[in-house]
């Protein structure tokens, strides 16, 4: 008998919070009185939510498109919201295979409703923690070929692994099973913006959610130790690689995409 996940109203959660700050109508009053408090402190969290989920569009598109990647692995999805990655991977290629990962079971429900493949692809979801890479490894190999290439989309999770030691090891342990051709895409809140760390400092103290930790650029970098950086490398969200629509102004927010050698 399928049972409905429990899902706990009282405690914030990243992924309902992001969906508040993303306009969306997916959460609760405790997410948004969190996500108020982020906006007070710091305003531009909106448009750096924004400008982030803008790079994923754009990471998927080149993976799909000039890539040839056909299959993803999204862990830390989030609420389903506009182009999510199976939506933008199955444009390009309506073969593609995406398994979601999140660790929120409202996340769940919304994902076995809205994520829906084209009939060519594929699109599972699994409920999992980024710091226990083994089951999300083995659930995902239903879904997924791993002696083909495989893209791991770490966007905006390994700040919730607060030992920066540990998110490295998260990444090498979920990339170690992937062949050769397959890719690594990141991006997190980095700690140059005195405004935003000051806002996710009160965030961590008061709001009761899991912490985040945001980090330098360079330690950003390091997830991509051993793997081919592709052009521009480790930079703000809205450098790398933007439309050709003008200038956007940096945010608080770095990543980079690699390949597996």
């Amino acid at each position: 008998m399928d049972q409905r996940p429990e899902i706990d109203t009282t405690v914030p959660h990243s992924a309902r919070i992001w969906n508040f700050l993303l306009g969306g109508t997916d959460n609760f009053p405790v997410d948004r009185r969190a996500g108020e408090q982020v906006f007070r402190s710091f305003p531009g969290m909106v448009d750096m939510a924004r400008r982030s989920r803008q790079m994923l569009t754009r990471v998927v598109r080149f993976l799909a498109s000039e890539a040839g990647v056909r299959q993803f692995l999204d862990i830390g999805t989030g609420l389903p919201t506009m182009d999510n990655t199976h939506e933008v991977a199955q444009r390009v290629a309506p073969e593609a295979r995406v398994v979601y990962v999140d660790n929120d079971p409202l996340v769940l429900v919304h994902a076995r409703a809205l994520l829906t493949s084209s009939p060519e692809g594929a699109t599972d979801y699994i409920e999992a923690d980024v710091r226990d890479p083994g089951p999300i490894l083995a659930q995902a190999a239903r879904t997924l070929d791993f002696d083909e290439p495989v893209a791991l989309m770490l966007m905006g999770i390994l700040g919730l692994v607060e030992d920066y030691d540990q998110a490295r090891d998260v990444v090498r342990r979920l990339m170690e099973p992937l062949t050769s051709g397959s890719y690594l895409a990141v991006y997190d809140g980095t700690d140059d913006d005195p405004a935003y760390m000051a806002a996710i400092e009160a965030f961590n103290s008061g709001s009761g959610a899991v912490p985040y930790t945001p980090r330098s650029r360079e330690q950003i970098a390091r997830y991509l130790d051993g793997l081919d950086v592709l052009p521009p490398g480790v930079v703000p969200v809205t450098r790398w690689r933007p439309d050709p629509n003008g200038e956007l102004p940096e945010v608080a927010c770095a990543g980079g995409v690699a390949r597996k050698p």
